[in-house]
């Protein structure tokens, strides 16, 4: 990790854990796409594939006691800091840039990025071996996913287009439009939850594509999230990869109030990073609780167990 990743990083946790400073990713209050042309330009990087983290290592923080994950009924005003034990390690295409995770059913999915290299995916879990796949069009960058029913749906990052597929044979269902980027997609059961890598999250109806509404993330403080990623649901909340950090954070849907901090700090061994980007990528399997993790070009994808710091 570089010196000035590693610094931001730094920054970003402090402001989390004490309460001092923005809780925002390197760069300032908008979204890196209106902050002009250096800052632009260094997220660009970062979003097609300039190595964040090449043969660098990261501090391993301690871990607590199992708990369980929070959900609705976490107590209102207290935001939880979250850390991880790992409890199973598995292969991962190291050439995967990896944008979206999703499992169901038994299968792992996953959604690639990169122009020229964006794919929808069905992974073998214990071995990393690509079972189904389907690419993009050269021209789309793909992002995030998301299984809705019998499809899962895919979002690129700025053509504004994203793309439905058959669940079992990943044939063209048709496609939907929107007027942003497109970086993360979940849906609560009832509506879709999109992020644009800003702070603000907004609800989709799946029939039409139609925005129903939206939220502004802040933390306990009333301080605005930014650089909200690859989204997953669990029990009642959003889960967040913050953007380009090894944190996640856990959004109450009704408010964006903040709820939880998952600091990921560590997970991927200082002898795996060479040629890694960042963490990016949250799985939830609800049948058997458990929760997958992975980052864009890591070799590794991680099953962990959630735990109170």
């Amino acid at each position: 990790m570089s010196r000035r990743k590693k610094s931001s990083l730094i920054i970003f946790l402090a402001a989390v854990i004490f309460g001092t400073g923005a809780v925002l990713p390197p760069g300032g209050e908008r979204p890196p796409s209106d902050r002009g042309p250096v800052v632009a330009l260094a997220r660009d990087a970062g979003r097609q594939g300039v190595p964040a983290a090449a043969g660098g290592g990261t501090t391993t923080m301690a871990h607590a006691a199992v708990t369980a994950p929070p959900g609705d009924a976490s107590p209102p005003g207290r935001t939880v800091i979250y850390g991880y034990r790992v409890v199973r390690t598995y292969p991962h295409d190291p050439r995967a840039f990896t944008q979206g995770l999703a499992y169901a059913g038994g299968r792992l999915y996953e959604g690639t990025g990169r122009e020229g290299g964006s794919s929808l995916r069905r992974l073998e879990l214990h071995t990393g071996r690509v079972l189904q796949e389907h690419r993009l069009e050269s021209r789309y960058f793909g992002e995030g996913i998301t299984l809705w029913k019998d499809r899962i749906y895919q979002l690129t990052w700025r053509s504004r287009q994203g793309f439905i597929y058959d669940r079992e044979t990943f044939r063209s269902r048709g496609g939907f439009r929107y007027d942003h980027e497109g970086w993360g997609i979940t849906h609560d059961g009832k509506r879709f939850i999109v992020s644009d890598g800003s702070e603000t999250l907004r609800f989709y109806d799946p029939a039409a594509f139609r925005e129903q509404g939206r939220i502004t993330v802040r933390d306990e403080r009333g301080v605005a999230v930014a650089g909200l990623n690859e989204l997953e649901y669990v029990r009642g909340m959003i889960w967040a990869n913050v953007w380009p950090t090894d944190v996640v954070v856990i959004i109450d849907p009704r408010t964006g109030r903040v709820r939880g901090w998952l600091d990921l700090t560590g997970l991927l061994p200082p002898a795996a990073r060479r040629g890694v980007d960042v963490l990016n990528g949250i799985a939830y399997d609800a049948a058997q609780d458990r929760f997958f993790v992975t980052g864009k070009y890591w070799p590794l994808l991680f099953e962990i167990r959630i735990v109170e710091k």
